[in-house]
């Protein structure tokens, strides 16, 4: 089906609106999980850790699924159920005073996220051409950040009505989300419809692809850093709702301010894998400062490194991410794209609850840090290997269509 550009456009801004109320939503209660738990409920880090693990290795996992579902019924339809699922776990969230049920609750998050991911994802792909992807998926990238600025303002007020009153507010961002979904036109990620699988059989025979979903593990094992780490590092140098606020709030408003001029700047000298790739290694510098961060002010200084690193790093990877799928499949694409978000964010979770529970125990502060920028800089180092190969085959493909007829 071919949208009008009016059409393209209006589905373009309210994938835009969806995202910032996901982040928004999201952000408002999942940055109080590891600190309510940990803090308020005593559970062990380790035991938090497992469970943020579960909800972020299931729900990129299944959104392979999610992303051949897409292919196969439509992106709008996936959102839809996805974010009305995800507004059931966040309720099942207010109630969970217990290890099992916290899990269950996790897990029932991660599914309905499952559904809406890779189909929000690729349906930017499909509403832009080549030319505008790159900024739409940083204004995206705005709306994200804004969600993120307003997301943890409003569960830090909210948290002092407690945590239940947080995760419902957070479950009706989700279920406005699922309303607001029916006005987006239909998102076509597939050219073929009739063959279930037959997008996901592309993307698993993609060497390239594949190399590239792997290594992205690394900057994802960093990323979801924010989500547990960080601000357990922030709890630990001053109170648990001011270090929230201030972590987020400094990452979201920097995402929101600088986003687009930056993007902008190195668009214009640099290509998206060489950004993708300065992004992830700056991710990995500002990680690994922490360990030397004694104030709560030096800490904020390692989080405004990392902050300009993902800037550069999140647009970039959609970015290639689409460039590289095939784009008969690109919902597929996307899904398998996730796992590297399964896989290492989940890692990332468990590992750094893990570490931190260990440095404690050990006496050594600066080890999960160093973990943490050791592999950010594996995968960068990985990247710019990938990059030199896929430019050296793409330089000899040129050459030979170039050499004259015998």
């Amino acid at each position: 089906m071919t949208l009008t550009q009016h059409a393209r456009y209006r589905g373009l801004s309210i994938l835009i609106v969806i995202n910032f109320m996901m982040y928004a939503g999201f952000f408002m209660v999942i940055p109080l999980v590891s600190v309510h738990y940990v803090q308020t409920m005593g559970f062990a880090a380790v035991t938090v850790g497992m469970a943020l693990a579960l909800r972020q290795l299931v729900q990129q996992g299944v959104s392979v699924g999610g992303g051949v579902l897409s292919d196969r019924f439509g992106g709008r339809n996936l959102i839809t159920a996805g974010v009305l699922i995800r507004a059931l776990g966040f309720v099942s969230l207010a109630f969970a005073n217990t290890p099992l049920l916290l899990f269950a609750a996790m897990l029932l998050s991660a599914l309905g996220g499952a559904l809406f991911e890779a189909p929000s994802r690729a349906g930017i792909a499909v509403l832009t051409t080549p030319d505008e992807r790159a900024r739409a998926f940083s204004i995206n990238g705005v709306g994200g950040g804004l969600g993120m600025v307003v997301g943890p303002f409003v569960g830090s007020l909210l948290l002092d009505f407690g945590f239940t009153t947080v995760a419902l507010a957070a479950a009706i961002c989700f279920a406005l989300i699922g309303v607001l979904s029916l006005l987006l036109p239909p998102l076509e990620t597939a050219s073929d419809r009739t063959r279930l699988g037959f997008g996901l059989r592309l993307a698993l025979r993609d060497r390239p692809f594949l190399i590239f979903t792997a290594l992205l593990m690394g900057y994802w094992f960093m990323w979801v850093q924010l989500t547990i780490s960080l601000p357990l590092a922030g709890e630990r140098l001053t109170n648990a709702a001011d270090a929230v606020r201030w972590i987020y709030g400094i990452n979201a408003g920097m995402t929101v301010l600088l986003q687009i001029p930056i993007m902008g700047l190195v668009e214009r000298r640099l290509r998206p894998p060489t950004i993708l790739i300065l992004g992830i290694a700056l991710m990995a510098g500002g990680l690994g400062m922490v360990a030397i961060a004694e104030t709560f002010t030096l800490l904020i200084g390692c989080i405004v490194i990392f902050t300009i690193g993902t800037l550069l790093a999140t647009p970039s990877q959609q970015s290639v991410t689409a460039a590289l799928a095939d784009p008969r499949a690109l919902g597929s694409y996307f899904g398998v794209n996730a796992l590297a978000l399964a896989f290492g964010g989940g890692l990332g979770n468990l590992s750094g609850g893990l570490l931190i529970d260990l440095a404690t125990v050990l006496h050594l502060p600066a080890l999960p840090w160093i973990v943490f920028a050791t592999i950010g800089l594996i995968s960068a180092t990985g990247l710019v290997i990938l990059d030199r190969r896929l430019q050296r085959q793409s330089n000899i493909a040129v050459n030979a269509q170039q050499q004259p007829s015998p």
